[in-house]
């Protein structure tokens, strides 16, 4: 359980370098939730939840949750100082009107151009598309926190999502346990590798086309 749970949070890590100060920054169910607990303390930045807060803190101390406090998974939230509530419409309108400077999604599958499916799988009972659909089309920036492979191996990281899309051409970066890779118009661009895994590794696990960044680092 634990070499898990410090895989989702090195990648949301890594996310996190991403942010830079006075960003409204959206984050999806899952990993990318993490994502505020490693952003400096000297940063001011406005965490987005689509059910109506600007502003979400992180999550409360056990005891303390506000139960009329959650963010769009529904989870108990904390605010910072300058938060703000309002009504779901006025959420989508600030996403709809391309407010949102960065959102960070979780992701069942992306494709080597940045179309992104993360909202069904057939035959599975899920909670729907939510957000996913206005922000990957809307944010500034788009960035996919998930693991590099499914649970059969197989790579999430694809040349065409075989999974129904959220969004094309939306995805600008997308990081794994494996590496971190970047969407450009010359194609899919790794740029870092997190240890203990090798450029090899990564190819090996990928079936979209990579191509080598000529300066690629290592995570350690």
């Amino acid at each position: 359980m634990g070499m898990a749970v410090d895989v989702r949070n090195r990648i949301a890590k890594r996310a996190a370098k991403e942010i830079e100060d006075g960003l409204i920054v959206n984050l999806g169910i899952g990993i990318p939730t993490l994502v505020a607990d490693h952003i400096p303390d000297d940063f001011h930045v406005l965490f987005h939840a689509e059910n109506g807060v600007l502003g979400t803190g992180p999550l409360p101390d056990p005891g303390q949750e506000d139960s009329a406090l959650c963010n769009a998974g529904g989870y108990p939230i904390t605010t910072v100082r300058g938060a703000s509530y309002f009504d779901s419409a006025t959420a989508f309108g600030m996403i709809r009107k391309g407010y949102i400077d960065m959102t960070i999604l979780g992701a069942l599958e992306v494709s080597e151009t940045g179309d992104l499916a993360n909202w069904i799988v057939p035959g599975k009972r899920v909670p729907g598309m939510g957000g996913a659909m206005e922000l990957a089309q809307k944010a500034k920036k788009v960035i996919v926190l998930m693991n590099h492979v499914n649970k059969h191996g197989q790579s999430k990281i694809l040349k065409t999502c075989t999974l129904p899309l959220t969004a094309r051409n939306s995805v600008d970066l997308i990081i794994t346990e494996m590496a971190v890779m970047e969407v450009t118009d010359e194609g899919l661009v790794l740029k870092e590798v997190m240890a203990p895994y090798t450029v090899n590794d990564v190819i090996v696990n990928t079936e979209a086309k990579l191509k080598i960044h000529a300066a690629v680092s290592i995570i350690e």
